[in-house]
């Protein structure tokens, strides 16, 4: 039997995820079979198949005898995720500064100089798409799957939240900063010091997001 890598129920599957990612199916909103079955012009088996996948990875949460409903994150979510994936790319940052070659640095430097520049000009969306980049470069640099994975799938979640930490008041040069110390460590092939920037710099991320939940919360009650 031959082998196909990518099946129908996975692009169903990643179909649905990106429209999950992008809010066309909100947070605690009812996927309907049938709606989902016509629209992408599928039949349940594949589409059943998908929502298996997006359950197992927390996306969706499977109500019997009602469905499957988009996840909500909540504040003990954040508070339960952060504390976890800070330790996990806190490892990344230890064992890429123990792997970075120069030309590894070089490439590095580049996308933190970018970084500085989005940040001095108050380029938001710019900034995070540098950000992700130097993220996935230093777990690209530790290499090791395990942690990948872990990562990957603890990201999905924190995507639900479509949190913007870095709206809060200050954050925008705090973050650069927190990079730019993981960046030094790196340099310094400070193993120790990476570890512990990177944990800085994720601890600080969910103050970000919870003084930003604040604020919004004072605004509605005002």
């Amino acid at each position: 039997m031959r082998l196909v890598p990518h099946s129908l129920h996975q692009e169903v599957a990643a179909t649905l995820r990106e429209k999950i990612f992008a809010g066309v199916y909100a947070s605690g909103s009812f996927l309907d079979e049938v709606v989902l079955c016509e629209s992408l012009q599928i039949s349940r088996t594949p589409l059943r198949e998908a929502l298996k996948v997006l359950t197992a990875e927390g996306l969706l949460r499977h109500e019997p005898r009602r469905g499957c409903f988009v996840n909500e994150v909540t504040e003990q979510d954040l508070d339960d995720i952060f504390p976890v994936i800070a330790l996990l790319e806190g490892r990344c940052a230890y064992e890429a500064a123990r792997n970075a070659t120069d030309a590894d640095l070089a490439a590095l430097t580049t996308l933190h100089e970018r970084l500085n520049s989005h940040a001095q000009a108050g380029r938001i969306n710019d900034y995070y798409d540098t950000n992700f980049a130097i993220h996935e470069a230093i777990i690209t640099l530790a290499n090791n799957r395990w942690l990948a994975m872990a990562i990957a799938d603890l990201r999905k979640i924190l995507k639900l939240a479509r949190s913007q930490q870095l709206h809060a008041p200050g954050r925008l040069a705090q973050s650069l900063a927190e990079h730019m110390a993981v960046f030094a460590a790196l340099k310094a092939r400070d193993s120790e010091g990476a570890d512990a920037a990177m944990r800085t710099h994720l601890t600080r991320q969910r103050e970000a997001l919870r003084e930003l939940a604040r604020n919004q919360k004072s605004r509605v009650l005002a």
